[in-house]
């Protein structure tokens, strides 16, 4: 099976029956062997730096009920919060004294965030750090919110479309929520001008491999800027509460898989890949991923924010455990790029165009 790396690799793309081969016979030896092919393009492109982002979450007050997700508006064990704009700025200053130039707003669907506050937020970031770039993570709006946040001064957005299959996506998701709606805020995003991330779940509940081939075809056709993908992790006050987690070894491969399909892509190694596994940032890297996204909420909130049980949220996933995240980058042969670390695709299409 190592040639359908091998073609991965030089033509970006397989058949689905190849893409189908490669997810369902991927043994230890070729996972490997992938993961040193994904990890080769990357340094190639990147070099071994790591791109550092400073998240902030903003608010665990979501108006959905997602099935997966513990914040969801049904969980009533849960103690809300939401920042407030003062305190907001207050993470960006620490974060760009720390070294961050991407902060990353990231929240539930709250309905009290409205976009006049938001915009206002997302300006004032603008003009206190003209340098930075600005990510939001806080679902589906609007496309007209989506134009007036790009306007302000954001730069990047993420949303997981978590699943491209709609009758999938209707069993991670109360009736009210749409596939079809999700899907259309992705590609509303794209064309807007913002860098946009999409993603998916890992071994989520009911997932099978041609839904994963779906989600592959989806994201190869939007050519996004991002790709978020992380495991499944279960959150006890759910309905999926006592389902297994996502698969840490799948979960490389579609790093991988990503990597090889798209060079220059901005691919984090997630927190929940963290979570999963103790080295899993780690691995995430050594798969071919180049961002991770240390946490730069206020301490207090930071157990609020519950997606998922026995969240990483301190150590080398602070803003303020950067030596230790450094030391554990520099065990890898790896360092933190402390700039923006923007898409670009240019400089991988000229190193090609010299090899040919």
């Amino acid at each position: 099976m190592k040639q359908w790396i091998d073609k991965l690799r030089q033509e970006h793309t397989l058949s689905t029956d190849e893409f189908r081969q490669l997810l369902t016979g991927c043994d230890a030896e070729l996972l490997a062997y992938i993961n040193k092919q994904a990890r080769e393009v990357s340094l190639r492109h990147f070099g071994n730096r790591i791109f550092i982002r400073g998240l902030i979450e903003v608010s665990n007050c979501c108006r959905n009920d997602c099935y997966y997700c513990g914040i969801r508006k049904g969980n009533t064990r849960i103690e809300r919060y939401r920042l407030r704009p003062e305190s907001i700025l207050d993470c960006c200053r620490q974060g760009f004294e720390l070294g961050f130039r991407t902060f990353v707003l990231q929240g539930g669907e709250d309905p009290a965030l409205t976009d006049e506050q938001l915009i206002k937020t997302v300006a004032a970031i603008r003009k206190d750090y003209p340098e930075c770039a600005i990510t939001l993570s806080l679902g589906e709006k609007p496309r007209e919110s989506y134009e007036r946040l790009f306007q302000a001064g954001a730069n990047r957005y993420l949303l997981r479309h978590e699943t491209y299959d709609a009758t999938h996506y209707g069993q991670l998701h109360p009736t009210e929520m749409s596939s079809a709606k999700r899907l259309q805020c992705v590609k509303d995003l794209k064309s807007i001008g913002y860098q946009t991330g999409t993603g998916i779940m890992v071994g989520s509940p009911g997932q099978t491999v041609d839904h994963l081939i779906q989600d592959i075809r989806f994201i190869e056709n939007l050519q996004p800027q991002m790709i978020g993908i992380g495991p499944f992790l279960p959150h006890c006050d759910t309905p999926f509460g006592k389902y297994p987690s996502g698969s840490l070894e799948q979960t490389l491969l579609l790093l991988s898989i990503f990597r090889l399909m798209f060079p220059s892509v901005l691919l984090p190694s997630t927190t929940a890949l963290a979570t999963l596994a103790a080295d899993g940032r780690e691995r995430g890297i050594l798969a071919g991923a180049n961002v991770v996204m240390p946490n730069l909420s206020p301490q207090e909130e930071r157990k609020k924010y519950t997606l998922y049980n026995n969240k990483a949220s301190l150590g080398a996933e602070a803003a303020e455990g950067l030596i230790l995240l450094q030391n554990q980058l520099q065990r890898i042969g790896y360092e933190i790029a402390f700039t923006r670390g923007d898409f670009s695709e240019t400089d991988y299409k000229e190193l090609e165009k010299r090899e040919l």
